[in-house]
C-alpha cells in the first residue's frame, strides 16, 4: 500500500495557472485600492443584482414545484427584497457588505493559515500565512470603523484582499514554475 503525501499533492494543485490567476488578482486589487469608491459601488451592485437574481430563479422554481406554499415563497421574497433594497438604498447596502467584509476577511485569514500550514514547510507558505495576517489586520481595521467609512473601506479592503491574494498566488506559481523549469 503507497503512502499518499499530502503536501506534495497540495503544492501540485498550484500550476502554471497560478501565476496567472495571481496577476489577474494583483490588478484588480490595484484599481480597488486606487478607486476605492468605485469598487465600494461596484461590489455593492454585482451582489444586489445577484441577490435579485437568484430570487427571481428561485421564484420561478418555487412557482414551478411548491406554488401554494408559503413556506417555500420567503426564500425568493426575502432575496429579491433584499437585492431590491440594495438597488434601491445603495449606501446602506455599502455598509451591510462591509459587515459582510469583515466577516469574510475574518474567514480567509482562517483558511490562508489552514493553507499555509497544509504546505508548510514547503515552498510559499509563508506567503499564505502573510496574507492570513493582513486579511485578519483588515477584518479588524474594518470593524473600528464601520459603519461610518464603509463607502471607501469597502473598495478599499477589497482592493487590499484582493491584490495580496494575487500577489501571495504570484509568489507561489513564481516559485513553482522556477522549480518546474528547474527539475524539467
Amino acid at each position: 500500500m503507497q503512502k499518499i503525501d499530502l503536501k506534495n499533492e497540495v503544492v501540485k494543485r498550484f500550476g502554471s495557472y497560478s501565476l496567472f490567476i495571481g496577476i489577474l488578482l494583483a490588478l484588480l486589487g490595484a484599481v480597488g485600492i486606487l478607486l476605492p469608491e468605485m469598487m465600494s459601488l461596484g461590489t455593492e451592485v454585482l451582489l444586489a443584482w445577484l441577490l435579485l437574481l437568484g430570487g427571481l430563479f428561485w421564484a420561478m422554481h418555487t412557482f414551478k414545484y411548491s406554488r401554494r406554499s408559503i413556506m417555500d415563497w420567503l426564500k425568493p421574497i426575502l432575496l429579491i427584497a433584499s437585492g431590491v433594497l440594495m438597488v434601491v438604498y445603495p449606501l446602506s447596502g455599502v455598509a451591510s457588505v462591509g459587515l459582510l467584509l469583515a466577516i469574510y476577511l475574518l474567514m480567509d485569514s482562517f483558511s490562508s493559515f489552514v493553507l499555509a500550514q497544509s504546505i508548510h514547510p514547503d515552498k510559499g507558505w509563508g506567503w499564505m500565512a502573510f496574507n492570513g495576517v493582513m486579511s485578519a489586520l483588515l477584518a479588524g481595521l474594518f470593524l473600528v470603523g464601520w459603519p461610518a467609512t464603509s463607502m471607501w473601506l469597502v473598495g478599499l479592503y477589497v482592493g487590499i484582499s484582493l491584490f495580496f491574494d494575487g500577489t501571495a498566488l504570484i509568489f507561489v506559481g513564481w516559485m513553482l514554475y522556477k522549480e518546474g523549469k528547474a527539475g524539467g
